[in-house]
């Protein structure tokens, strides 16, 4: 299946279902369940570590998860950096307190925009998650609502929940031992919206997203930068299972991942039908070690060197299959790899692509041999410390019996390139039971206001401020639209506000600017300068510049430090009539028809210290006196 030649799908006739799961931070002063801030620190900030292993626990009815204990097996060793600003409850050191008014209030407000009935009495539970993302080994995780819905051009998609979490721990990076995580993030109130499987197409599936992130982002509280939202997306066929790809990065990924998990499990169905007419089955795991005692390959005679060994299954019917491919680059082999690595494997080898990487013609028919493997079956092989080997073939083994049955469920992870790989199974029931440490809380929808959606303040942009309908877009859908609105209550020209918000910022940011480093009150007192006429409008994206690359200086500072203070209207004369001299003979020929060219001139010379109307009118008045 080459990039060129992908098929395309027909989602109707396939029976496609999908649905989202939506996880935004909200953007409080404090954490769910404790008063540290919700900011994020620099990793190189933190005063100590704190080390864990993490094992699953059994529910109240003495069940284990699936998904947990599949986690377990793979022996970690979990980091978390702490931070002056970590609590207790953060390090599993002390229960946790009472949930957050801040965040039960902006979660209300989300519920009111998804039209989300609110339960009359929440109850805080505990989910359990052992891949270290939390140093107690659960989230904590309360459901606020249910049956809500939005609308869509492809219809009604309905809301099925709405749960109000604590953010998990960020992960820094792997170790030989383990996984690093840092504690700052840990704890970040966050919403989860799920909604019902009523997503039809991966067009649909983009513009549901896209709808539920206007309406967070209306409210006003919401984080807003990479990692502060992300998705999750359900997918299945008529004859497939369901299976959840997390963490799908934009919007453009949500349709990418929805139209090829489509593909994958058509391609993994064709796959079924020809295993099952060819009666396939899979055999016993073996040690085939002495099938490669001699071997040259690189991988496997690291591993054997190491004291190591080779362990193989026969996969009888499998002949052509394991080789096949249900995504770009991606084959029904990779889906066997990507079990294995689960188990600390390096991946798999199989007889679809060998020889190859070292293996010869001659230990392909002695492994074949040594499996009881004929010329239409196809075998896989693990080369491995002996008990990674074999937990690594039994995962592999395991996976392509799964393949006989069809589409197994199970949650993946979402490639940048659109293609999903193997992360563990679905989670069940037993993840979830009650948490003890928190009281209920009784949320009332009527102690807070419905927000003004983006859309309606677009509109009210243009109709009270004047602006072009583009640029009330950028400004009411940006980060910073509440600043606008106070720039404007403060008297602040609201084209020019809007203008410096939106556009400006823009500009400087694609010269490597750091603008995330510019601050409400940056803004304020630079809109005041230029009111106050103590700075020119031409010189404010040079000041934004400046205070952007030193966040620690005031506005007026900053002006001074560029070399921008104001300059008088003499001046600015001298400069103009520099300017006029300087070109004569052009005044000359052309009259006022240089002034255009000879404006930019006499700017460029004054360097935004400025107003341009200033600048303008001294020109006309020194190039008329020469005509």
């Amino acid at each position: 299946m080459s990039e060129d030649a992908t098929p395309e799908y027909d989602n109707e006739e396939l029976g496609l279902v999908a649905g989202l799961e939506i996880h935004q931070q909200l953007d409080t002063e404090t954490k769910l369940f404790c008063d540290s801030p919700t900011t994020e620190r620099d990793p190189a900030a933190a005063e100590r570590e704190i080390t864990r292993r993490l094992h699953p626990t059994k529910s109240e009815l003495g069940e284990l998860d699936d998904a947990a204990m599949e986690e377990s097996r793979v022996d970690r060793e979990f980091t978390y950096l702490a931070y002056d600003t970590t609590c207790l409850v953060e390090e599993d050191d002390e229960p946790p307190r009472r949930v957050d008014d801040e965040a039960l209030s902006v979660a209300l407000q989300i519920a009111d925009l998804l039209d989300v009935s609110v339960v009359d009495q929440a109850h805080v539970m505990r989910k359990l998650v052992i891949d270290g993302s939390n140093t107690s080994g659960f989230q904590r995780s309360i459901l606020l609502g249910q049956n809500g819905e939005i609308e869509t051009s492809e219809g009604r998609v309905s809301i099925a929940d709405l749960m109000l979490e604590e953010e998990s721990a960020k992960r820094v990076e792997e170790t030989d031992d383990g996984v690093v995580f840092s504690l700052d993030r840990l704890g970040v109130p966050l919403v989860e919206i799920g909604t019902g499987p009523d997503i039809r197409s991966p067009e649909g599936a983009r513009e549901a997203a896209e709808r539920i992130g206007m309406l967070l982002r209306s409210t006003g509280a919401v984080k807003r930068g990479l990692g502060t939202i992300r998705q999750d997306v359900n997918v299945s066929i008529a004859e497939g299972a369901r299976v959840e790809v997390k963490g799908v990065q934009d919007l453009q990924g949500i349709e990418d991942i929805v139209r090829g998990e489509v593909g994958r499990q058509a391609e993994l169905l064709a796959i079924r039908d020809e295993l099952r007419e060819r009666d396939a089955s899979v055999g016993d795991v073996s040690d085939v070690t002495e099938a490669f005692a001699e071997t040259e390959s690189g991988v496997i005679r690291g591993a054997l060197d190491a004291g190591g060994t080779v362990t193989a299954v026969p996969l009888f019917g499998f002949d052509g299959l394991v080789g096949r491919e249900i995504q770009p680059d991606r084959r029904l082999g990779t889906e066997l790899s990507d079990h294995a690595k689960r188990h600390g494997a390096g991946g798999v080898f199989h007889t679809d692509e060998l020889p190859a990487y070292g293996v010869t013609e001659a230990e392909v028919e002695a492994l074949r041999e040594a499996v009881g493997a004929g010329l239409g079956d196809a075998v896989a092989l693990v080369a491995a410390d002996p008990e990674t080997a074999d937990l690594a073939i039994e995962a592999a083994a395991d996976r392509a019996a799964a393949a006989i049955e069809g589409v197994p469920e199970e949650t993946r992870g979402a490639n940048e390139d659109g293609t999903t790989r193997y992360l563990r199974p679905l989670p069940g029931a037993a993840r979830m039971y009650p948490e003890t440490d928190v009281p209920p809380v009784e949320p009332d929808p009527s102690d807070v206001e419905r927000p003004e959606l983006l859309d309606e303040k677009t509109d009210r942009y243009v109709e009270s401020f004047g602006l072009d309908r583009g640029l009330a877009e950028q400004v009411a859908f940006g980060r910073r639209f509440q600043l606008f609105e106070t720039a404007v209550e403060r008297g602040v020209d609201p084209t020019f506000a809007a203008s410096t918000l939106a556009s400006t910022t823009t500009e400087i940011r694609r010269d490597g600017a750091p603008v995330d480093n510019l601050t409400d009150d940056h803004f304020l007192e630079l809109f005041a300068l230029v009111e106050d006429g103590d700075l020119a409008k031409e010189g404010v994206p040079e000041v934004l510049t400046t205070l952007a690359k030193q966040p620690k200086l005031t506005a007026e500072e900053a002006v001074e430090v560029a070399g921008l203070s104001g300059v008088s209207e003499a001046e600015v004369r001298d400069a103009v009539v520099e300017v006029v001299e300087r070109n004569a003979d052009q005044i000359d020929e052309e009259g006022m028809a240089a002034f255009s060219g000879l404006m930019g001139e006499a700017m460029g010379a004054l360097r935004g210290k400025a107003d341009g109307e200033v600048v303008s009118d001294v020109l006309r008045e020194e190039i008329g006196k020469r005509s």
